[in-house]
């Protein structure tokens, strides 16, 4: 009987310290909400209210800044969005990802009041103001950003209007999305982000870019001024600033278009399913390795 009972102790024991151990893990980040004023969907002054969406670390920091941007008709909390915002947030970051009016595309002009609006330090409305007043955050250990599509763009024109901006990774980012011909505020030379600081990664048949690896290729060369052989999946600086070309075969439904972080569909399956080789993969193109890429340019 004594027996069966340091058993049955060792087993409370046992259980305990790995309810602890969940506890733990589980306390390791903490969510919060917030919100901000910007643009309106053609741009203009900050006079609309949007939501903030973040997670933080649990130890007391301070941290650097992540920042997070959807594309157009994506929930500014999506599966991919969220996903970015916690694995930024285990590596030590003040994550978020914010709201905007996301519902149409625009022109340069358009897509730079939003971008203002998020990133403009010397307002106290703007989202860069309220998740640098946090109190686990310390921009000057620096800010970086990334985003999907039109919120590519914002984050590729963020550094226009913080300084503390460092670097940042694009997803489905061009200089032309069909109609709208972005070269003058995107382009390499024509924003203040050094190309030497920017990660752009496109599906090879990315219908905005073209639809096709040779037009893609040549979207990604204007936007970065980086220039390899024709038929190229990948092209790099010494520091792994550049661009990647996801290729069909990588992606599980066999088509690396617009949205290849989504399960299945393209841009027409769930925006809450992601593809498990983006998500939990660490290809070049994988979500990980390239916010893994970020964190070589702020100062924890």
């Amino acid at each position: 009987m004594h027996h069966k009972f340091l058993l049955a102790a060792a087993m409370l024991s046992a259980t305990a310290a790995l309810s602890a151990t969940a506890a733990g893990a589980a306390a390791q980040t903490a969510s919060f909400a917030g919100s901000y004023n910007g643009a309106s969907t053609a741009g203009g002054s900050c006079s609309m209210s949007y939501s903030i969406a973040g997670v933080e670390p649990s130890g007391t920091g301070p941290y650097p800044v992540f920042i997070y941007m959807v594309g157009t008709n994506e929930t500014y909390n999506n599966a991919a969005a969220m996903a970015a915002v916690n694995d930024m947030a285990s590596k030590g970051y003040v994550a978020a990802t914010v709201d905007y009016a996301e519902s149409q595309f625009g022109t340069c002009s358009v897509l730079s009041d939003k971008s203002s609006c998020i990133f403009n330090p010397n307002s106290t409305l703007s989202a860069v103001a309220q998740l640098c007043s946090r109190a686990k955050a310390d921009c000057s250990k620096g800010i970086v950003v990334g985003g999907f599509s039109q919120g590519s763009i914002l984050a590729l024109l963020a550094k226009n209007y913080d300084a503390r901006v460092q670097a940042a990774y694009g997803m489905g980012m061009s200089n032309v999305y069909s109609t709208y011909d972005l070269s003058s505020c995107v382009s390499n030379g024509n924003r203040t982000l050094p190309s030497d600081r920017l990660r752009a990664v496109d599906g090879e048949q990315d219908n905005f870019a073209g639809g096709t690896q040779s037009a893609v290729q040549n979207s990604l060369q204007n936007v970065t001024g980086l220039k390899c052989a024709a038929g190229s999946y990948a092209c790099m600086n010494s520091n792994n600033s550049g661009w990647i070309i996801v290729k069909n075969s990588q992606v599980a439904d066999g088509s690396a278009d617009h949205c290849y972080m989504r399960a299945s569909g393209d841009c027409f399956g769930s925006q809450n399913s992601l593809d498990n080789n983006w998500n939990n993969g660490t290809a070049n193109w994988s979500k990980d390795t390239n916010l893994q890429w970020l964190t070589n340019f702020t100062t924890k």
